[in-house]
């Protein structure tokens, strides 16, 4: 079965590009395309696409009100943000919004398939190197609100731990490495974790780890 792909950004050449990119993979299919926000929630609900490939800037609906009314929607669709990261400030806002992952707009071809396969897997497009610097840029920005969120206080402490190396954008395998476990047994501890703080994946986690402060203690 194909992996249905919506198109969203403002620019026809930028839709373009990413068309001829998807078209020659055998297991993607570009399913429409949308030049505002508006658009693509009517798209969305109207296309039924796996992944929405979304830019931020937007006109009508910003890429980040248009993802959340996006992944409000019963067994609604994924939404990959596609940013320029140094002029994009409000990706932390779409992360919040529910977007699972972010890629920036140079990216290769061969990355770009790869993220909108693992969205599409159910798995949030975590890159370490790209989320370490968004997430420092919005810490420095005093993007973290100094609240404290009760749910964290029913995780154990290695899920606790897990949770803070999650936040600093390690993998299962990198977690896996570090704490000296299984690969399965980070699987296990995230996925526990997810469902006990009622997120839907791994970047939720790491906004409520920021916002919580519990990232940021780990760091300092």
């Amino acid at each position: 079965m194909s992996i249905r792909v919506l198109l969203v950004d403002d620019h026809a050449l930028a839709r373009t590009g990413l068309r001829m990119v998807l078209d020659v993979e055998p297991d993607i299919e570009v399913v429409g395309e949308a030049a505002t926000g508006r658009q693509a929630v009517h798209s969305a609900r109207r296309l039924e696409p796996d992944v929405v490939l979304m830019d931020v800037r937007m006109p009508e609906l910003d890429g980040i009100a248009a993802t959340r009314e996006i992944v409000a929607a019963a067994e609604g669709p994924r939404v990959l943000v596609l940013t320029t990261f140094d002029l994009d400030e409000y990706v932390y806002d779409a992360l919040a919004a529910g977007a699972s992952g972010f890629l920036l707009k140079d990216v290769g071809p061969e990355q770009l398939v790869h993220g909108i396969r693992v969205v599409a897997a159910g798995d949030a497009l975590l890159a370490p190197s790209v989320t370490r610097r968004l997430l420092d840029a919005m810490v420095r920005a005093g993007r973290r609100a100094p609240t404290t969120i009760d749910a964290l206080e029913d995780l154990t402490p290695r899920e606790l731990e897990v949770l803070r190396l999650v936040a600093q954008g390690l993998s299962n395998a990198e977690i896996a490495e570090l704490l000296v476990v299984e690969e399965t047994t980070v699987k296990t501890h995230v996925s526990r974790l997810l469902a006990k703080l009622g997120l839907r994946d791994r970047t939720q986690a790491v906004v409520l780890a920021y916002e919580s402060g519990l990232a940021a203690r780990a760091s300092g």
